[in-house]
């Protein structure tokens, strides 16, 4: 892969770039992107202007249009191919990463023994027990023997959302499936309004 490939940046990406670059006195700045946590539901991606004695022996460099930029060697692989843009809109204005390395949870069809025994749980056993609630659980994905969920119903919003994941959901998916190490709750809770418990 061409250092062209390896990092994608818009035309809006760079002209942002070397705006900042123009703007601060220091030489030698170059451009630190790196990725401090890849997980499939939140990745969070960092960029910043460094000065040369930021440098590290085992970063990787190379050339953009009009900056270097700064990989270090644990976030080389997963932004490999990544394009990055600067967006402006109504709900604010900053860099964005496209990244094809990093599947968005439930971006793959969910299918083996597995997921067949997780569903099974949460179909036959959970949500009975949640409806009295009014209340549902889907299943979203299953990686790296991780299980992630989200509440929806009487459960979006709820206060007791966690107990219930914790002391009820984790406890039954794991029982049914011993290779689970964890089962994490991917619901926007914070959009949903309890009826039940209000």
């Amino acid at each position: 892969m061409s250092d062209q490939d390896f990092l994608i940046f818009t035309d809006a990406a760079c002209e942002r770039i070397r705006s900042f670059i123009e703007e601060d006195p220091a030489e030698g700045l170059a451009v630190r992107v790196s990725v401090q946590n890849a997980s499939p539901i939140a990745p969070e991606y960092e960029m910043a202007l460094i000065e040369p004695f930021e440098r590290e022996a085992k970063d990787q460099s190379f050339d953009a249009p009009g900056f270097e930029v700064v990989v270090d060697a644990g976030s080389a692989d997963i932004l490999e191919g990544t394009r990055i843009d600067w967006v402006e809109s109504l709900q604010g204005s900053g860099f964005h990463f496209n990244n094809p390395n990093i599947q968005p949870l439930g971006s793959k069809p969910l299918d083996g023994p597995l997921v067949d025994r997780v569903r099974r749980v949460i179909d036959e056993q959970i949500n009975p027990g949640v409806a009295s609630h009014g209340g549902t659980v889907r299943l979203v994905d299953v990686r790296d023997n991780v299980v992630y969920v989200t509440m929806g119903g009487g459960c979006q919003g709820c206060g007791m959302a966690s107990v219930t994941l914790t002391q009820g959901i984790k406890q039954m998916i794991r029982d049914a499936a011993p290779e689970i190490v964890d089962v994490q709750d991917v619901t926007d809770h914070a959009a949903g309004s309890n009826p039940y418990y209000a």
